[in-house]
């Protein structure tokens, strides 16, 4: 094998074809749902995609929002974990296609609400879970209880995160997850995704020197790390955009030239007092009333 055939193995280890599935599911009918992502699951097998991630709470269609909602029925249709029904099907699939998976639902354990997210391994085994961290906001989401932790996994050529939806807000989050290891983050999302959107995860990509692969019902996008979009997807129809991912292009120079010993105060509280008194003297009520529409929308 010639130089050139050896540097095109090189690169075939470290790359990964990511699939985004962009698809509206329908509200709490995991069956329909399931059947929406196994097609696209399956017809990304047929492009050789490594991993597929579905939108926010894809299975039982992000239900929290809608008038019909109570928690007994919440309850009833979320998923018992390793145990629920579609999540033991979605690890028979990924294991049939060998492919990965990171899907988003609701899960339930000891009568306690998480939206959470699994990442399935190509023999079907669960390789990690994260349970969305930010669920006091936007204020629409109190059925659910936060997770605690911001984990990195293994995906075998590299290390991956995960952030679910209003997770991406804070750079911190993704920053923790950079300094874990991660070389990618996947964001499965349901709320707002318009150009306060790219604009975040474009900067995520350029603060952390990594990819990040946004996944929503309108949108499916991914930055790289140096800040720009390359690959995106809008539209109304049920589609999958997949795109490769140089591993190696994964950046650390925003990370080892930090002044951590000047951060100590990432670790508190800002000062309520002095937050408010800021805000009384500077934030106009038209930016009080632009910024809850933004939260709203998230």
């Amino acid at each position: 094998m010639g130089l050139p055939g050896i540097l095109k193995v090189i690169w075939k280890l470290r790359r990964l074809r990511v699939g985004l599935l962009k698809a509206m599911p329908r509200k709490w009918d995991k069956d329909a749902n399931y059947g929406t992502m196994e097609r696209v699951v399956r017809r990304a097998s047929e492009y050789s995609v490594d991993l597929v991630v579905t939108p926010e709470c894809f299975l039982d269609g992000y239900v929290v929002e809608e008038s019909d909602y109570t928690r007994k029925r919440l309850m009833g249709i979320a998923e018992e974990g390793e145990n629920g029904i579609y999540i033991r099907k979605t690890s028979q699939l990924a294991g049939e296609l060998r492919i990965l998976l990171i899907v988003g639902f609701t899960e339930k354990q000891n009568g306690k609400l998480f939206n959470s997210a699994y990442l399935f391994g190509k023999d079907g085994t669960i390789l990690g879970k994260y349970r969305k961290v930010h669920t006091n906001f936007p204020p629409n989401e109190p059925k659910y209880l936060s997770g605690d932790s911001l984990p990195v996994f293994d995906i075998g050529i590299g290390k991956c995160g995960i952030l679910i939806c209003a997770d991406r807000r804070w750079p911190e989050n993704a920053r923790v997850l950079r300094l874990q290891g991660a070389e990618v983050i996947f964001v499965p999302s349901f709320g707002m995704w318009h150009g306060q959107n790219t604009m975040w995860m474009r900067t995520r990509s350029y603060e952390n020197g990594v990819h990040i692969c946004f996944a929503h019902p309108q949108l499916s996008l991914i930055t790289d790390p140096e800040g720009d979009i390359c690959a995106e997807l809008r539209s109304n129809a049920q589609e999958f955009l997949f795109h490769d991912i140089d591993l190696d292009l994964t950046s650390r120079a925003h990370i080892e030239t930090r002044r951590s010993e000047l951060y100590h105060a990432l670790s508190g509280n800002i000062q309520q007092h002095a937050s408010a008194k800021h805000h009384a003297h500077k934030t106009s009520p038209r930016v009080h009333r632009l910024q809850r529409s933004i939260d709203k929308r998230s």
